[in-house]
Parts: structure tokens; sequence; C-alpha cells
């Protein structure tokens, strides 16, 4: 029986992973595979309890794992500490890095129903339907950082190798290629030299690809673009850093990034968690939207386990929930039926049901 480890980690995330964790073991009733949980520390909760934000026995237990299901890290209480030391840092980059999670894939489909979410107008987001696929495990993020004095500077070296760029491009290719055939690739290839070699070696690589349509843009007009006219976009592949930023911005064109589910992957392993953060300020008040970590659990099932039917089952349960009128705070507006964390989650285990 595969395992998944569950790492519900600070704030909402603790609301949030119970209720993926409900619409996994409801979907799988009945059938040939099923999962066995464990659960783990990480993140300030890990700080707490023993110290650090990586747990030994967290990451021990994560490299024994078939998937990960994460939650959220992160908050008010732990940002006096040193940053080696923070959920974020010493927590979330620290385990991508050890599993060698490289790949970040993030869908962002519009639901027909919630096209009225979307604070653009409506006839510019009904269509859209991409991916963003951000390099995880390189970059500026895990360069060499300090400080210096007299005079007092700091500094964060951006580092990328060939190795690095080639493995993402290429999985940007193979997934245009099951799509629409259209891939975007975003650098500063006018200021940045990482990016020009990003750029050299995509151009390199899209000879094996004739039939994928590439295109280049310089990461501050895809943020442009992104808003202007997203559904030029099927897939886009970017570095770390650009890949953080555009991927929230992409989140909220579907109306709330808490609707936005993300897979971090190396081959068949993969952690799975929501686009979002720890959100502390609603944490306790079972107004959270799990819907992110139900479809990260979906793209789980997708990714890890290949299990395709059951994956679309989850998706199509969550747009019958959306289709009847159904909404967390985040989303709600008059007339819609507001629906609490847990609520929401028995919600879609109903639709599987009747489904």
């Amino acid at each position: 029986m595969p395992n998944v480890l569950v790492l519900p980690g600070d704030g909402i995330g603790k609301e949030i992973t119970p209720e993926a964790v409900k619409v996994l073991e409801a979907v799988l009733k009945g059938r040939s595979t099923s999962l066995n949980f464990e659960y783990g520390l990480i993140g300030g909760a890990a700080i707490d309890e023993v110290g650090k934000a990586l747990p030994d026995a967290t990451l021990a237990a994560a490299q024994a794992a078939d998937a990960i299901l994460l939650g959220a890290v992160g908050g008010p209480k732990w940002e006096t500490l040193p940053a080696q030391e923070r959920p974020e840092l010493g927590g979330l980059l620290k385990i991508r890095k050890a599993l060698s999670l490289y790949a970040n894939i993030r869908p962002v489909k519009m639901s027909p129903m919630l096209v009225d979410a979307s604070t653009l107008r409506p006839e510019v987001v009904k269509d859209v339907d991409l991916v963003v696929l951000r390099e995880l495990t390189g970059g500026l993020y895990f360069g060499e950082k300090g400080r210096k004095t007299n005079p007092t500077s700091a500094y964060d070296i951006l580092i990328y190798t060939e190795e690095e760029i080639r493995r993402i491009v290429e999985l940007g290719f193979q997934m245009a290629v099951k799509r629409t055939g259209r891939l975007c690739s975003v650098d500063k290839a006018n200021v940045l030299e990482s990016s020009r070699l990003w750029r050299e070696i995509t151009v390199e690589i899209a000879k094996d690809y004739p039939g994928v349509d590439l295109t280049h843009m310089y990461v501050d007009n895809a943020a442009m673009q992104l808003v202007l006219r997203p559904n030029q976009f099927d897939v886009i592949v970017t570095e770390n850093m650009f890949g953080d930023i555009l991927t929230d911005l992409a989140s909220m064109l579907g109306g709330s990034i808490g609707l936005v589910p993300s897979a971090s992957l190396n081959g068949k392993k993969g952690l799975y968690e929501p686009s979002h953060g720890s959100a502390p300020d609603i944490a306790g008040k079972n107004i959270a939207n799990p819907l992110a970590t139900i479809l990260s659990g979906a793209l789980m099932l997708r990714y890890s386990f290949d299990l395709e039917e059951e994956a679309q089952m989850i998706e199509q349960a969550v747009e019958a929930v959306l289709a009847e009128g159904y909404r967390t705070p985040d989303l709600a507006k008059p007339g819609d039926k507001v629906l609490g964390t847990r609520e929401m989650g028995n919600a879609i285990v109903e639709a599987l049901v009747r489904n």
C-alpha cells in the first residue's frame, strides 16, 4: 500500500489537510488502490515542538514516502528567527531541496461558475486554462547570501547550471506536447546572464520539439500579459523567483488563490500543497478554503500514482459543488451558499458519492 506523509504545518494547514485526506479516502473507497497516511511535523509547529523547522524524523519519513501532502508553513510568530531557521527556508525550501523536487506545477483553469469571482472582466478570464512550470531547487533562493559591513550591504547570488535548466525546460516541452503545443519561456535575458544561458538552452531543446510553438517573454512583460490577455498562454516555464511571483499573480485569474493546487515533482516522487500560505489571521475559524488542498490531492493521484480517473473524479466533484452555488467565504457573493472548511470538505465527499 503506498504511503503518503501528511505535513499539516502551520496556521490553516491544520484545517485544510484533513479535508484533502477525507476526500482522498472517499474517492478510493472500494477501489483497488488505497493509501496509508502517516503524519509529521514541519515549519513553525516543528520549531515549537522539537526546535527545528525540518526535523530529521520528518525528512526520513518524507524520503521513505511515496508522496507528501503539505498544508502551509510560516507566520509572524517565527519571523524574528534567522532566515535559515524560519519555517519557509528551514522547512519548506529545505525539504524541496533534500528531495530534489525541481519541478513545480501550478495549473490555473477558470471554472465557469467563478468567472464573476475574478477581479478582472469576465471576457478577459473566461477562457483561462494554463500551467506555470517553475524551477524549484535552483536560482536566487538557494544561492549564497549574506551581509557585509563598512559600508553595510547585502547580497544574494543567482546561479543556474545547465543541468538544472535543461531538465525543467524539457519537462515544459513535454507538457506542451500533451496540451495545445504552446510553450512560453519567461526570463530576463536583456539583463541577467543566467537568463541568457536559460534562453540559449531552451532554443537548443526546441529543435527536438518541432511541433511546439516556442515563444520567449521577459518576466515584467509576462506579468503584464497575464493580466492583459491571459488566454494567450498554455504552458509557461520559468526560473524559481520569477515563477514564485507569476504563479501567485496567475492564481488570482481564477478568483482566489484558495483554488490553486500545486505539485512539486522529481519523477513520480512529489510534494503536493496549496499555492497559498498559512493565513494565521483566519486560522482556527473554520473559514479557510480547502479546495486548493483537495485539488492538490487530485494532482497526487495523477502524477504520483497514475490514478487519472480518480483524479478527474475529485476535480469533477469540486466543479459540481461550485455549480450548486456553494462557496467558502473567500469566494462568496450575495446569494451564494456559504460553507465552512469542514462543511466544504463534506460537500465534496457527498458529490463523489452521488456521482
